[in-house]
């Protein structure tokens, strides 16, 4: 198993849409490279420097970093610096944060490809996780307990099928 950190705007909407495909083992929102001290949502929403983050843990025989990098750039605008739809602040920062220099060098490849189809330099931070606070649980699996709230990915992007996705 590998973890990758991935930071997309709101973190409700990215958990949802990286729980459906197959290799995704688990998924958990929280606060990432932020200051060492651990943050509530209040915090984070104060500007406390922390990214709205989904933790996602990967079979990578069943889904490559690769190929989580390449979904991660169908639902952000990797240009637009501190937003994401509605979603205005520090928090709502885009970041692919590596745990392991293999990680780095592979991502660097998607980032590469996607600053070239761009024609300009990404907004996304490409850095080490720092640090990782697990949100509260209300925020956990948020548009599963809650399917009508708001959300800066387009619904469809829930619902990829195998054909769709190839």
């Amino acid at each position: 198993m590998k973890t990758i950190y991935l930071a997309g705007g709101c973190f409700w909407g990215v958990q949802r849409f990286f729980d459906q495909f197959n290799g995704v083992v688990s998924t958990e929102v929280g606060y990432a490279n932020g200051p060492a001290e651990a943050p509530t949502y209040q915090d984070v929403c104060q500007s406390s420097g922390h990214a709205e983050t989904v933790k996602i843990v990967y079979d990578e025989n069943q889904i490559i970093l690769t190929e989580l990098l390449g979904y991660y750039f169908m639902v952000i605008d990797p240009l637009s610096v501190n937003k994401q739809g509605n979603d205005t602040g520090i928090q709502y920062r885009t970041g692919i944060y590596y745990t392991d220099e293999e990680q780095l060098s592979e991502a660097q490849r998607v980032y590469a490809a996607e600053e070239e189809k761009a024609g300009a330099p990404l907004a996304v931070e490409l850095e080490p996780l720092q640090n990782f606070f697990t949100a509260e649980e209300y925020h956990q699996k948020y548009l599963v307990k809650n399917p009508g709230g708001y959300c800066h990915i387009p619904r469809a992007m829930f619902m990829l099928n195998d054909s769709a996705r190839k």
